[in-house]
């Protein structure tokens, strides 16, 4: 038996385990998470997280075992200087970073915060170089490598940035870095899919000839979720040798967002195997503080954190969500310290209605039971919604 079944937590698809399959995979002997939350998941319109806000979001990254943590850009205000100042001196477990334009000051504010790296970013996607900056690649060559020198002799990690890279000219992303190794080399570069176009096996090929061309350097993965392949393509670039995966709690990020902080470790941890120790029972809290604090609210269908994702409401299988909830669920809820639901509405069917009764320690004949069934489909059609508790029991008092 492979990881895709662990009796009692999770039971995914044996397929994932098949040798055809793992053999194509050149997963890193680690592979690390690097979440921006605090950075790129500030940048969703509208969130702002106070300096305690962004304190209180780190502890509970911490607490899941993320490797990494972004936790702001020093430059940006006196407030995300403090923040970053203030995570730095908690000495928590996880690493931490700030991000940081291709300019000395920059890095002067981060080194001051104390962080252990720096998120360096150039532009080179062609559309940002000819519509935006009206650079070439040998500009940002050149603005590149004087910080970066100056980021390593500081002795901080440097990790090179080159976003819009999916859309960058091959021959310009391949003169930039040959540049790069030359002149300054990183400890690490990312492929960012600023604008998550990218295909999976596209961002594979982009892992494989970045970690060619750099002679074997650490690639990080950034990408977003405009079409809705975040996760996926931080999977992929894995699966290519990508060694640090970057995402953020709950998907936020500019626009659609980015891969999803809570979804990445669980995939990481069942499907991948990957080995790393990250507490899923501290996924569901951390998302939570996030929808509070940021004020952007989770779909009730969201993996790992929606308020119904474990919810059954048709009546084929229900007593198996208590039961057994492998046989309805490929991850039992309990391993994030939920439990599975059973609402009623229109799609409900007796086993339904007989394991409210139950709960409530009720029993009624079979006549009965199907009256009630008839009377809570119709209210569920009428309402357009599940019944709360409450209607349930003023429909029940008809009939016992």
């Amino acid at each position: 038996m492979g990881n895709y079944h662990k009796e009692g937590c999770w039971w995914a698809s044996v397929y994932n385990d098949r040798p055809d399959i793992t053999n194509k995979f050149a997963l890193p002997a680690k592979i690390e998470l690097h979440d921006a939350t605090l950075r790129d998941g500030e940048q969703t319109p509208g969130v702002v997280f106070s300096p305690d806000d962004k304190l209180r979001i780190a502890e509970k990254l911490d607490e899941i075992g993320v490797e990494r943590i972004e936790a702001g850009m020093p430059a940006v205000s006196a407030d995300d200087y403090k923040a970053i100042k203030a995570i730095c001196k908690r000495r928590l477990k996880a690493k931490i970073f700030a991000f940081s334009r291709a300019v000395q000051e920059d890095i002067d504010k981060a080194a001051d915060c104390g962080v252990d790296g720096v998120v360096i970013e150039v532009p080179i996607g062609y559309p940002k170089l000819r519509y935006q900056f009206k650079w070439t690649w040998e500009n940002v060559l050149e603005k590149s490598v004087d910080c970066i020198n100056y980021a390593r002799r500081n002795k901080l990690y440097a990790l090179y940035f080159p976003y819009d890279t999916t859309r960058a000219r091959e021959e310009d992303l391949t003169a930039l870095i040959k540049g790069l190794m030359k002149n300054a080399p990183p400890d690490a570069v990312g492929l960012v899919d600023t604008m998550g176009c990218a295909l999976p096996e596209s961002i594979q090929y982009l892992v494989r000839k970045l970690k060619s061309l750099t002679g074997g350097l650490p690639v990080e993965v950034h990408t977003h979720n405009d079409f809705g392949l975040g996760v996926a393509t931080e999977l992929a670039g894995a699966m290519a040798g990508a060694d640090v995966l970057h995402c953020c709690l709950n998907g936020l990020g500019e626009r659609t967002g980015n891969a999803a902080t809570e979804e990445l470790v669980v995939a990481l941890k069942i499907l991948l195997a990957a080995g790393n120790d990250y507490k899923l029972d501290k996924l569901v809290g951390a998302c939570r503080l996030v929808e509070k604090l940021s004020g952007v609210a989770l779909a009730a269908n969201k993996p790992v954190a929606g308020s119904r994702n474990y919810t059954r409401e048709s009546g084929i299988g229900v007593d198996l969500v208590v039961k057994n909830p492998l046989a309805m669920f490929a991850v039992d809820p309990r391993v994030f310290g939920r439990e599975g639901d059973i609402v009623l509405g229109k799609k409900s069917g007796k086993a339904s209605i007989e394991y409210w009764l139950n709960k409530k320690g009720r029993q009624a004949t079979e006549e009965a039971v199907g009256k009630i069934l008839e009377e809570v489909k119709q209210k569920g059609m009428k309402k357009k919604d599940i019944l709360t508790e409450g209607e349930f029991d003023a429909i029940v008092r008809n009939y016992l």
